[in-house]
């Protein structure tokens, strides 16, 4: 083997393992501003490939990339110091991604910040060819407010947003049915009134008579029990009380704070992830308290892919199908079919347990999506249709 075919070969092994990348080829030049920037800001811009173009001032740095879907891809500087660079096409959808400048990790300031990946960053919105159900549109909205409360079981000061459906305050005698959704890991009460867009996905579903006007409670999922410093174990995990504060404060505080239909026949929960793993639990602990479940990429098996034993299981919970079946009226999955494992494996290890024991669900699959908002809005926008039949 000669240098050159020596050098052609590290150049494309370096490129398929994709820790860096240099500026692609034949890029279409019809790239517009994210419908995510900052007010008046041009860039990140996204084109009709789905590739993602980033600029920053940056002068005195020696080294720009863009970090995108697990991806680095070089930035190159002009002479007045300003780095330019783009990313592969990206599927379809909502996707958090930073800078890196020498070495340190850093949001794009072109962009808004959401709060994801346990910090907050930037985000960009590679346009989806059915976004129409999740536009802001000329139909009558819905408020979201924030609403504050202290929590005895964590001692601290939590915050919940809850969507009120267009006319909650105009009609002031109407009670309604209430959804309590949840945000995935490293994710918190923002998501999915900011990057899930629930609160336009129902607008359009309620304007257009396809769902029912519903209350929408969302809530941060971490929640611990109160540690004592002195005698805590640094390297021990903290204790969840989530499901306590769900049963014991957040609903007799929704109940008591908004016009609810305060029984089980109007009360669903559904979460996205590890909101879908804790919603599943609460659920079934508490079948008195709820009667519509959705689990949009995951179940409370996760991560593990074998099988499930329905005797031993969530404590045999499962075990009794047609119980579940008379208590549950809607006991709903979804996934991405470009879900990463174990998520494919285990949730279909879930479904499978579910069918020996005779249990009834509907299962919807998104179409070309991933772990991430895309698929996440899709599974909303089937779901919510469902609840409160």
């Amino acid at each position: 083997m000669n240098y050159k075919s020596i050098i052609y070969l590290a150049i494309a092994f370096t490129t398929t393992i994709g820790f860096a990348q240099t500026k692609p080829i034949n890029v279409v030049e019809n790239f517009k501003p994210s419908s995510v920037n900052q007010q008046g800001k041009q860039y990140p811009q996204v084109n009709s490939e789905g590739r993602v173009r980033a600029s920053i001032s940056a002068p005195q740095a020696n080294k720009v990339q863009l970090d995108l879907g697990g991806v680095k891809y070089d930035m190159v500087k002009d002479e007045k110091g300003v780095w330019t660079g783009e990313s592969l096409p990206q599927d379809e959808g909502f996707h958090y991604y930073q800078l890196n400048i020498d070495g340190a990790s850093v949001p794009d300031p072109g962009t808004l910040y959401f709060y994801g990946a346990g910090r907050l960053g930037s985000g960009i919105e590679i346009p989806a060819t059915d976004q129409d159900f999740f536009a802001l549109k000329d139909v009558p909205h819905g408020l979201v407010s924030e609403n504050i409360y202290f929590s005895k079981l964590t001692n601290s000061f939590r915050r919940c947003f809850v969507y009120t459906p267009a006319n909650y305050n105009g009609d002031t005698k109407t009670r309604y049915p209430v959804l309590y959704l949840q945000h995935g890991s490293f994710e918190d009460e923002t998501g999915w009134a900011v990057q899930g867009k629930a609160n336009l996905i129902l607008d359009n579903l309620i304007a257009s008579k396809k769902a029912k006007p519903m209350i929408v409670v969302m809530d941060n999922g971490y929640a611990y029990k109160p540690q004592n410093n002195a005698a805590v174990d640094k390297n021990a995990r903290p204790e969840s009380v989530f499901e306590q504060v769900v049963i014991n404060e957040i609903i007799p505080m929704i109940d008591a704070k908004f016009r609810t239909i305060a029984n089980r026949e109007n009360r669903a929960i559904a979460g996205l992830s590890m909101g879908a793993n804790q919603t599943m639990r609460i659920m079934m602990n508490n079948l008195e308290t709820f009667s519509h479940y959705g689990g949009f990429s995951g179940t409370s098996n996760y991560p593990s892919i074998d099988a499930i034993d329905a005797n031993t299981f969530l404590d045999g919970k499962y075990k009794d199908g047609k119980a579940v079946n008379a208590k549950i009226k809607l006991f709903w999955l979804g996934l991405g079919t470009k879900e990463p494992s174990p998520f494919p494996k285990s949730v279909g290890a879930f479904k499978t347990m579910l069918d020996q024991q005779g249990i009834k669900y509907k299962f919807y699959e998104s179409p070309g999506t991933a772990h991430e908002w895309l698929t996440w809005r899709r599974c909303l926008n089937q779901f919510a249709p469902l609840l409160f039949q």
